[in-house]
């Protein structure tokens, strides 16, 4: 059965687009018009702009786009978007916004002590890979899926998550908790390690976890969260088996090891990178010291030849 029945609401969630879309906006009347406002700002880079923009539009083809209602009737697109959205969109925003903008945030008198303490990295990454744990057992996740304000409290929640965890990753401010050189490539692999139990339960299950795919009931309350309910209740449906070839357990394994492969190789990309930038400020490091030696030399040559 094809997923146009939901209609063009479902399909595309076009008030999420306006809000997305105020957001970016905001973002650019910020850096860009109302930019002098803020202590120590300089002009929008057009790598930053890009990779602010780019951020945004992964979070609408992940949570306003079919992909999200997709979500909603298979768990393998259901993985999809939390792998691509907490591992990937999240940095981008990081990354896009200026540091300034960071700064004036981060100064704040309520933010500041906050964002100190759950950045520290042993807190970030133990608290988002709990999260991310916590979130797919069934019961927190059937509940989860039960209620709209729930549901979208709980993703904000975990996206907030995924922005602390990547924060010591990608952040250059100063004052900051942030990694250098291969502690960044222990910090990424210690994610990888925390997440693998997760992952592993899902695949390796003999039987179907999460009643939001097995059970009409459960499935069609589900389903309510981004399917207007006028549609949903024209609609006669008893399951997401009209809509998807795999079983249920094929379905459960799939999503478990999409989820896995997406990590690591979002992972493998961030790592190499990582480490270009290490090998990189380690050479330049080596050819300041080889041109002070040769200095040195010079200089010590000078004073010989001077009789000094």
């Amino acid at each position: 059965m094809p997923i146009s029945i939901f209609g063009f609401e479902a399909l595309w969630s076009p008030w999420y687009f306006g809000f997305l879309v105020l957001i970016t906006l905001l973002y650019f009347g910020v850096t860009i018009k109302w930019r002098h406002k803020f202590s120590g700002s300089e002009p929008l880079e057009t790598k930053q702009a890009l990779l602010f923009v780019s951020g945004m539009g992964l979070i609408y083809l992940l949570k306003g786009s079919p992909i999200d209602l997709l979500g909603h009737i298979t768990l393998t697109m259901h993985m999809v978007q939390m792998a691509l959205l907490l591992l990937l969109a999240a940095p981008l925003i990081i990354m896009g916004i200026p540091s300034y903008l960071w700064q004036a945030f981060i100064k704040l008198p309520v933010i500041n002590p906050l964002f100190m303490f759950f950045t520290k990295p042993l807190i970030a990454l133990l608290l988002f890979s709990l999260f991310f744990s916590v979130y797919h057992l069934p019961l927190v996740f059937d509940f989860v899926k039960q209620d709209m304000l729930i549901h979208s409290i709980v993703s904000t929640l975990l996206f907030v998550a995924a922005l602390l965890y990547w924060w010591p990753v990608i952040n250059n401010l100063e004052g900051m908790h942030k990694f250098h050189g291969l502690k960044k490539l222990g910090y990424l692999f210690g994610l990888s390690v925390l997440m693998t139990p997760a992952c592993a339960l899902i695949i390796f299950s003999t039987t179907p976890f999460y009643a939001t795919y097995s059970d009409g009931d459960a499935w069609m309350q589900a389903m309510a969260l981004c399917v207007p309910a006028g549609t949903l209740a024209q609609l006669n449906l008893s399951g997401p088996e009209l809509f998807t070839n795999m079983s249920l357990i094929e379905d459960q394994r799939t999503g478990g090891i999409t989820m896995k492969i997406i990590q690591e190789l979002v992972f493998t990309v961030f790592i190499w990178l990582v480490f270009h930038e290490w090998l990189k400020n380690e050479t330049a490091n080596a050819d300041e010291i080889t041109a002070k030696v040769l200095q040195d030399r010079k200089d010590m040559a000078y004073y010989r030849h001077n009789g000094q």
